[in-house]
């Protein structure tokens, strides 16, 4: 059957649940907005290409990616990071010193950026949280013990 005789409809009759949005502000830092957009732009590629085919479940699927890049975009707020290197906060990169020795170095992003296999934790997790508003020289308390924070840039 040609592609003209198949309904829009049809192909949207799958409907997936949207994806859980956080509760928490949806702060990013500018390459996490460029992220978002990104992100939004193949989603709306793949709803396009997937409807074409008559793909009803890849539809689906990206159409369920649109809603939740979307509403991700809409309540992005962006933060730059604060020139003070006294103390931890959104944006900024952390260096502590664990009581084995062990040095861990990260940045903290928003959600949506959180990899920390590449080094970022999102500013909501306990790491995050444990070290915002505390600067070099300051031993904190996190889960498996103290630490030493030696930098903030």
């Amino acid at each position: 059957m040609s592609r003209a005789f198949v309904k829009e409809a049809d192909i949207e009759a799958i409907v997936l649940p949207d994806r859980p949005i956080s509760p928490h502000r949806n702060l990013v830092t500018e390459a996490g907005l460029m992220a978002i957009e990104t992100a939004l732009g193949r989603f709306e590629a793949a709803h396009r290409a997937a409807t074409d085919k008559g793909d009803m479940h890849a539809a689906a699927a990206a159409l369920r990616e649109i809603r939740y890049w979307r509403a991700r975009r809409a309540n992005a707020e962006v933060v730059r990071p604060a020139y003070d290197k006294r103390e931890a906060s959104f944006g900024k990169t952390v260096t502590l010193r664990r009581n084995d020795g062990r040095e861990q170095t990260f940045r903290i992003v928003g959600e949506d950026e959180a990899d920390p296999s590449r080094g970022t934790v999102s500013h909501v997790s306990p790491l995050a949280r444990a070290v915002l508003g505390s600067g070099p020289g300051d031993i904190i308390q996190i889960v498996g013990g103290p630490v030493k924070i030696l930098d903030v840039h």
